[in-house]
């Protein structure tokens, strides 16, 4: 299994993605949409090329993107799990046992436009 390693921005995007949820959803499903994040970030260490992933060389060498949905049915929890997540993770392998988030997106946003201008390079 691959190491993850947290941007600051990634970092943040959690943290606001979290607040964001129980601010209008309650802290049951944030606690459901936490065990969604952590399991799509084990899933992602345990196989940085599964399914459900897409190589994104538009925005840099090895860089990927991974739908939280892919992800949901291992996220199960006592209070139920995510039905409908909104969310992706945008990484790069960064060495054989290293992969990098930059960023955890919502699926409606541009990507470009919340990147770096080195992201990937």
């Amino acid at each position: 299994m691959a190491e993850i390693r947290l941007s600051v921005t990634a970092e943040a995007d959690i943290l606001s993605v979290l607040a964001w949820t129980q601010s209008h959803f309650g802290e049951m499903a944030r606690l459901r949409y936490e065990a969604l994040l952590t399991a799509a970030l084990r899933d992602v260490a345990a196989d940085p090329e599964r399914a459900g992933s897409l190589a994104r060389p538009e925005f840099g060498a090895m860089v990927r993107s991974y739908h939280l949905f892919y992800s949901r049915d291992r996220a199960r929890t006592a209070v139920g799990m995510v039905r409908r997540p909104r969310h992706f993770l945008l990484y790069r392998v960064v060495a054989a046992e290293r992969v990098g988030i930059g960023r955890v997106l919502h699926d409606a946003m541009e990507i470009g436009r919340n990147l770096p201008p080195d992201y990937g390079v």
